[in-house]
């Protein structure tokens, strides 16, 4: 069966394509959605069912879709209703989610496997807030019901209009949404899908440039509180236009699948786009999150303007950011000292990072300066091999973990809201249990394959690290993650100590190599194997569902649409 596609114009239409085998009636694609035909439609339309939407799609396949990015849609739906709870209540509105009970903030404990003494307080609190609350006159707000009061929501880059026909049905508190494609055939079937769900009193069809949308709503009263921008590759064309049109406080939720770039396989490409050199590195997946959180705060600055990460997921082929947009000349002072240079051993991967300013402070004030470096020599002290040079990227936190465990207790509390609650669960589980403080991480199967030795366990490897003294967790963009505060010659020592009684062969080692410089120096510290209850997370322990296996063959963000022309010599042929 031949899949037929239809280009647009390249940076603007961005759903993925459907083989033509999935499209036939009641079929279910492996994600779960479900593609039926219903009486009324055109010849030859589908319709798809994701969440709580049903979405006309023409089989020619004029509009891309790609079921895979279901856990993209669940989790945004889910971060901006949280969005919206907090937003609101400043306005006077409640909003009132299907499904919801008594919402439980959930926050994972190392220490004794429960929730924390903080956690089993919030309830409480919130409780308490909402007594007080009931004094004030509250206005309700429920799902496909316009708020008055309540957001404005723009999704760029809306293709079908499936991302925006689900904040309709399931987001409470909005006001507006405008969904924009500069495809004419997009914002028709848009209007379509609107007219479809019932939706169109809050859901506006528009067939403009997503930038020049932007643009033209720079002025304080026209901002939007929520810009979704889910593009096909780089979103980079339209991130200046987003940090100006985004509300005091609003909510800007980005998505990157140009994933090759940011993760070192062009970094020409990715300075030219996001001006940050991207290297070849075990932690490309959470350096591609500091890269365009760096290219956001970056633009933002120039307009006096910051941002405050909330979320920030490597998950699939993309990478997904949640972050909120604020004004303040005296913070954007801070800028420099968010964001690092970074130096990566080509040898041992060894990294350090490098302040791009410093502040100190004086009194009621603060100064502002260049930091002092480098922190590294021309080569490494570990194995003797080159550095390269990469960055700028953001070194600051890249999740509000209070935001987090609040959309984390809304999904553990309403599992049946979303087909994806449990990955959703799982990998907002491991989020709450990372170390934020420090930025990247090592991969043992890495370390281990740079000396040439046995792997050890994952659970000792990281009670030797506990046992030295030092913080250690995992991290939710890579399996074998080890997140440290601990210097790379620690992680060494330990390797060496490992090495010992999983001894290499060092005859078979070149003079030169990394791993016989690393051996042939004698470790300083004694590094003790015995298994830690606190080494493995609560996630782990549960068994969540922390990463997602491939769901089908071939899976990914697909090709991009072919011509018209060659559509027609397919069909032909």
């Amino acid at each position: 069966m031949i899949s037929i596609t239809k280009t647009f114009r390249p940076a603007t239409s961005i759903c993925m394509h459907l083989p033509m085998e999935d499209t036939n009636p009641s079929s279910s694609t492996e994600s779960g959605q479900t593609w039926s035909t219903e009486p009324g439609l055109l010849p030859g339309e589908t319709v798809v069912r994701e969440g709580k939407a049903a979405i006309l799609f023409p089989s020619a396949n004029e509009v891309f879709y790609n079921p895979v990015q279901e856990f993209n849609r669940d989790l945004t739906c889910a971060v901006i209703t949280e969005f919206a709870r907090e937003q609101l209540a400043q306005r006077g509105v409640r909003i009132l989610v299907p499904g919801e009970k008594d919402r439980v903030v959930v926050r994972l404990s190392e220490e004794n496997g429960t929730e924390d003494q903080e956690a089993s307080e919030q309830p409480e609190k919130e409780q308490q807030n909402e007594e007080e609350g009931d004094k004030k006159e509250y206005i309700t707000a429920s799902v496909g019901e316009r708020c008055e009061q309540g957001l404005r929501v723009l999704e760029g880059l809306a293709a079908s209009g499936l991302r925006s026909v689900r904040f309709a049905l399931e987001v409470p508190g909005l006001k507006s949404i405008t969904a924009n494609d500069y495809s004419a055939k997009a914002a028709a079937l848009i209007a379509r899908n609107a007219q479809h769900n019932n939706v169109s009193h809050i859901l506006q069809a528009s067939q403009r440039d997503a930038s020049m949308v932007m643009y033209e709503a720079r002025g304080k009263k026209e901002r939007y509180d929520v810009i979704d921008l889910d593009p096909y590759g780089s979103p980079s064309p339209f991130l200046d236009a987003a940090v100006q049109a985004v509300s005091e406080g609003g909510l800007l939720c980005i998505t990157c699948t140009d994933m090759a770039v940011m993760a070192g396989n062009s970094g020409e490409t990715c300075y030219s786009k996001y001006g940050s050199m991207s290297i070849k590195s075990r932690y490309c997946h959470e350096m591609a999150l500091r890269i365009i959180l760096h290219s956001l705060d970056q633009r933002a600055a120039v307009y006096q303007r910051y941002i405050e990460p909330l979320l920030s997921v490597s998950v699939d082929f993309y990478i997904r950011v949640f972050v909120r947009v604020k004004t303040g000349q005296a913070v954007v002072k801070n800028s420099a000292s968010k964001h690092a240079l970074l130096y990566n051993c080509v040898g041992c991967g060894a990294f350090h990072l490098q302040r791009m300013g410093k502040k100190m402070s004086q009194g009621k004030h603060m100064k502002y300066s260049a930091a002092t470096g480098p922190p590294v020599g021309p080569n490494c002290e570990h194995c003797r091999q080159r550095h390269q040079l990469g960055g700028p990227i953001w070194a600051e936190p890249i999740h509000d973990i209070k935001f987090v465990q609040k959309v984390l207790g809304a999904v553990s509390g309403n599992p049946t809201h979303f087909r994806t609650s449990k990955r959703i669960e799982g990998v907002l589980s491991m989020v709450t249990e990372e170390l934020q403080d420090v930025p990247l991480y090592y991969v043992l199967d890495h370390l281990s394959s740079t000396v040439h030795c046995n792997t050890p366990p994952l659970l000792q490897f990281r009670s030797a690290l506990l046992h030295a003294g030092y913080r250690v967790s995992l991290s939710h963009a890579c399996k074998n993650a080890v997140k440290t505060d601990a210097p790379a010659g620690v992680l060494w020592d330990i390797i060496r100590c490992w090495e010992k009684s999983n001894p290499v062969k060092r005859e078979r080692l070149s003079e030169t190599s990394p791993a016989q410089h690393i051996l042939s120096a004698a470790p300083t510290l004694q590094a003790c194997f015995e298994i830690r209850e606190d080494a493995n997370p609560q996630s782990r322990k549960r068994h969540l569902t922390r990463f997602q296996e491939n769901p089908q063959a071939n899976w990914g963000p697909k090709a991009r649409a072919k011509s018209g022309w060659v559509i027609l010599l397919m069909l032909f042929c």
